[in-house]
């Protein structure tokens, strides 16, 4: 059976290396759409109707996975085929690097404007005020944030519970995205999707910190220097989990991250992560090159990890 899930997660993987997210359908975009209509129904500026928010949709997704494990059920060619979509549809590997190529290419060209202009697709920042420097910065953080949450943890909770796994850390990071950020509005009703999604990714974040340090002289950066900045400076961050890989990824690239944060729902002063010069273009272009290798190496352990997982189970049985 793990032998089945760990093959799906390489199918899943390299479609959507190949191909990048579905072009219709998204199966994520439509869980996107009943979030913000259960959310239309329910909401409350109060954690309870937050919780009942995240609790029946992540719930929802898991159980919808569950079904699809039992359908593949002594069926290794079936579970094969639906851990790959199922791979296929949560990772955004490819899309990331799309759109982190393209900002690296606006910023080349000196194109402020169209760089300003794509940042939304990547980060929830305010783009209007922040010049070369900032946008570059805050792509490579957000290349590096999201290789965790959108490659390394989907593929983590993949080998550790197949489909349910999959579909659950994706709902869960996406109703992160959705209302678990500081505004007003989703202060109180955000908060449990918020911990719900620094739970699921505490472990993921890690791995990825320690992938990046290991894969950083692959794109000319060191290993050395990703490995420090990582075990110096992640906890200063003020997430638990989006310090660990930005803090490898400024060390892998020796440059400084971090700083003054503006959203539209208000600034953060954010601790600085790393040495060195600010990021600029070529940084831009080689933290995606190091977020494909990432996204790579996390295929390759986690398969490895479903198999070990399998092998266990046997052994007990």
């Amino acid at each position: 059976m793990n032998a089945a899930r760990a093959v799906g997660l390489l199918l899943g993987t390299a479609a959507d290396a190949v191909f990048g997210d579905p072009r219709q359908w998204h199966p994520v975009a439509a869980f996107g759409t009943t979030a913000a209509a259960l959310e239309r129904a329910v909401y409350r500026d109060h954690k309870v109707p937050g919780i009942v928010h995240s609790a029946l949709l992540t719930g929802g997704a898991v159980a919808a996975g569950v079904a699809i494990e039992r359908i593949g059920r002594r069926r290794p060619l079936v579970q094969i085929a639906t851990t790959a979509l199922a791979t296929w549809a949560v990772l955004g590997g490819a899309s990331l690097a799309a759109e982190g190529t393209a900002m690296g290419r606006s910023l080349d060209a000196s194109d402020i404007d169209a760089a300003r202009e794509r940042l939304p697709n990547l980060c929830g920042r305010e783009p209007s005020s922040l010049d070369a420097a900032g946008l570059a910065r805050a792509t490579v953080e957000s290349v590096a944030e999201n290789t965790s949450d959108a490659v390394v943890a989907p593929l983590f909770w993949g080998a550790v519970a197949g489909v349910p796994g999959l579909l659950g850390y994706r709902a869960a990071n996406t109703l992160d995205a959705m209302v678990g950020h500081r505004s007003p509005r989703y202060a109180k009703f955000g908060w449990a999707a918020a911990r719900l999604d620094d739970l699921a990714n505490l472990v993921p974040s890690r791995l990825a910190a320690v992938l990046t340090s290991a894969s950083a002289p692959v794109v000319g950066g060191s290993w050395r220097s990703a490995w420090q900045t990582w075990r110096r400076d992640a906890s200063a961050h003020p997430s638990p989990n989006a310090g660990q890989v930005e803090a490898a990824f400024a060390g892998a690239l020796e440059i400084r991250l971090g700083g003054r944060t503006v959203y539209s729902h208000g600034t953060e002063e954010r601790p600085v992560l790393g040495h060195g010069r600010s990021p600029d273009a070529g940084h831009v272009t080689r933290a995606v090159e190091l977020s494909r290798v990432v996204g790579f190496a996390s295929a390759a352990v986690s398969a490895v990890l479903a198999l070990a997982i399998g092998l266990r189970r046997r052994r007990r049985g």
